[in-house]
């Protein structure tokens, strides 16, 4: 399986220009084969606290868009926006289409980065989702989950692929870095960092972008300018990887129940 992260250099609160970009940039990804495109955090308007400006329902024009590239190109699309809802705030959430426009997954970010602000204008998610991409589990997590392996521990027995798509700033790039690394190693399968580049919101973000696989190798990497980033995912890896390595089988869950 090919996957096609786009690391846009998202327009600030412009979603017909970057809805523009996604076309285009879509295009080129099934041009090179990809089998799935997957976009960033928020990836119509940046990753902002105006909801106004963000929210749109499940009938949306970003969750539309996903679906139209979805049936015009014959990928899987993966990519976040703004949810509004009938009851509560907005949710940041990631929502997988098939290959058909069908949706496949939504998961709503469970955890909010307060030195944003961000649990004062969203809801929180309240679980993991696990689905197929053309057989293959996966899981996306939005940006700040990166930070907690937990939510990673609570998929990596279903998944074989988990995808991270964030608006991730340049002042803690570094730490993107690791992380997607670290998450990879510890849990044994390919992670799919695609974060966003350029500037919004006064500050500034570097991209990063990568695919890694479970043994932490990095097979693709974006730089900091926009464009696309692709891999070939072999799920046999994640299974040869975990029965040679059997480090998964020697987790203590409880560990932290115990006296």
């Amino acid at each position: 399986m090919k996957v096609a992260g786009f690391q846009i250099n998202i327009v600030w609160h412009d979603r017909m220009a970057n809805h523009d970009k996604i076309r285009r940039f879509a295009a080129k990804a099934a041009e090179e084969g990809a089998d799935v495109f997957i976009l960033p955090e928020m990836c119509s308007t940046g990753f902002s606290m105006d909801t106004s400006v963000t929210a749109e329902p499940i009938v949306g024009p970003t969750p539309t868009l996903f679906r139209d590239i979805a049936r015009e190109t014959g990928m899987t699309i993966v990519g976040g926006f703004a949810l509004a809802r009938a009851k509560g705030r907005p949710q940041n959430v990631s929502l997988a289409v098939d290959r058909e426009g069908h949706d496949l997954a939504l998961y709503a970010k469970i955890h909010q980065i307060a030195i944003l602000d961000e649990h004062k204008h969203y809801d929180p998610g309240s679980k993991p989702v696990v689905f197929s991409l053309d057989g293959t589990a996966a899981a996306c997590f939005v940006c700040y989950d990166l930070r907690f392996p937990e939510i990673f521990r609570a998929v990596v027995d279903k998944c074989a692929m988990i995808m991270v798509i964030a608006s991730w700033p340049a002042s803690r790039q570094s730490h993107w870095d690791v992380l997607l690394k670290a998450r990879a190693i510890e849990s044994q399968c390919y992670v799919v960092g695609v974060n966003r580049t350029g500037p919004g919101g006064g500050l500034q973000f570097t991209g990063g972008s990568a695919v890694i696989d479970p043994l932490g190798n990095i097979l693709a990497h974006g730089g900091k300018h926009e464009g696309l980033v692709i891999a070939d995912i072999d799920p046999v890896k994640v299974a040869e990887t975990r029965s040679t390595m059997p480090f998964l089988k020697d987790r203590i869950p409880d560990l932290a129940l115990r006296s």
